[in-house]
Parts: C-alpha cells; structure tokens; sequence
C-alpha cells in the first residue's frame, strides 16, 4: 500500500490515471518537487514558473493555472510539518496511437503529498558521501534542463546506489563532462567562486539550483555556471548538492577524495533555509 497522504487527478481524489494517458505511454509530461514546510509550500512561484517555461517547450497546452493552485491549497492544508508535493503535467490521453502529439488535447495533472524528514544533523556538520556512477547521461539538447517525465537514466544510476551506502550519486555525460547528482544539483568552491555544470545539454535545472544562483551574489559570492569535468571537482575546496527537499547539503567526500567543510557553504545554507520564496 502507498504511504502517500493524498492523490488527486484533475482535482479529484484518486490514483486512477488513464492507460492512454501519454505521459504513461510516452513520459510526455513534467513534474515539480516541492518542499512543504509549516504549512507553506516553499519557492512555490518559482517551481510554477519553470512548469510553465517547460510546458511551453514541449507544446504541451495547459491553463488550469488557477484550477492547480486551488489543488496545491487543498494539498497543503492536510500536509504535516515536512511533506513533499509532487505534481505532474502530462499532455493528456491519446486520441490516437503513435508518437505525434494530438491536434486537440486536455493536459491532466496529477499530484500527490508523500511524508519526508528533514536532513540527519550529522550529514550538515560532517557532509555526506558521494560516488560517482558508470552510467552516463546522452545529451538531448532539446529536453535539457527540463524536469520531464523520462527519467529511467536516473532510475538505473540510482540503482547502482544500492550497492552502496552513499547520499548521492553524480552524473557523468557521455562526453565525461559533470553533469548533475541523481537527485541533485552539484556546486564546487574554489578560491571562494562557486561553479556549477551548465544545463544545456543535459541534466535538470533544479529550482534550489536557481535560489543558489540567486542568492550567492546578494552575500558577496560570485557564481558562474560552466562546462565541468571530474578534474574540477577534485580540484576544488569544497562541493555541495541542492535540491528542494535537502537544500544545500556539503559534501564531504567523493569516493576516496575528501574535500574540506566550507564556511561559504554554511553561511549559504543558513540563509537559504530562512527563505521561503
């Protein structure tokens, strides 16, 4: 039995979801983390505003902006102190079979409220441990950076995970270039600059990604965002991972390589977790 707290489709409570639904058939649709915290659902505006940079990148019609925050309410109402919202946009059922989009479609959302916990303490004084996957990421400029539904490379890297005991795995490109975690985005610090992988051939530009990239300038922290091999990383002096449910989270270690504890990363994370949008 699912341990999530809530399901709807298109507003009804339910897990029921049409067998020609083409984000089934195809994985033609995105989705949205967010974090659910003390009744707010965190840097709500900015997850719904790459929904909608995504959607129109793949064509896909959708309009029931107001039907959706009126869903997003309801969810967050029944939400403990940490919970995650997931919502899905798919294009809709099929009209017909094949891969060509529909000339008439109804996009369906779907969206579900799951229990979490916050980061153990002992992974935010002492980092965590990350490890690098044999699996590689084909770049597929057209969907780069988008948070679709075809997620099946990180659901093999991540099943390589269970050989271990990391937190993360990192995502190499076929062209070796550093690309993301599994789950993650990836910052590295050196000589006080943060750098983090371009997202335009790979890889998801994560919404605590944009709130890094935004906020570090504020603090007097310059960031820039680059092509990055593993050289770079090993080079660095200190890494950390983002995403909406951890944050920012130091990494202590990559494989045997240690990296030392970065107070530009604490101060980062101290504001960030203050924030709320």
């Amino acid at each position: 039995m699912s341990d999530a707290l809530g399901m709807w489709v298109d507003g009804v409570e339910g897990n029921l979801v049409p067998a020609d639904d083409r984000g089934l058939q195809y994985g033609d649709g995105l989705f949205e983390t967010i974090l659910v915290r003390d009744g707010n659902a965190r840097f709500l505006d900015a997850h719904l505003a790459r929904l909608e940079r995504g959607l129109a990148r793949l064509a896909i019609p959708f309009t029931a902006w107001r039907e959706l925050r009126t869903d997003i309410a309801r969810a967050v109402g029944r939400a403990p102190r940490l919970a995650i919202l997931k919502i899905i946009v798919t294009r809709g059922s099929a009209e017909t079979r094949g891969y060509a989009p529909p000339k008439t479609t109804r996009a369906r959302r779907i969206m579900s409220l799951w229990p979490t916990s916050p980061v153990e303490h002992v992974h935010l004084e002492q980092g965590v441990q990350v490890n690098v996957t044999e699996l590689r990421l084909a770049e597929a400029a057209p969907l780069a950076g988008l948070k679709h539904l075809n997620r099946l490379e990180n659901v093999l890297a991540a099943a390589e995970g269970l050989r271990g005991n990391a937190f993360e795995l990192l995502l190499l490109s076929t062209r070796d270039q550093l690309v993301s975690g599994v789950m993650s985005n990836l910052f590295l610090v050196k000589e006080g600059e943060l750098h983090t992988p371009l997202m335009d051939r790979a890889g998801v530009a994560g919404v605590m990604r944009q709130i890094v990239l935004r906020e570090a300038p504020l603090l007097g922290i310059a960031a820039r965002e680059q092509e990055l091999v593993l050289a770079d990383l090993f080079a660095a002096d200190a890494m950390f991972i983002t995403n909406a449910r951890i944050g920012v989270v130091p990494v202590r270690r990559v494989g045997e390589h240690v990296f030392g504890m970065s107070e530009i990363v604490k101060r980062l994370r101290a504001t960030i977790e203050a924030l709320d949008a």
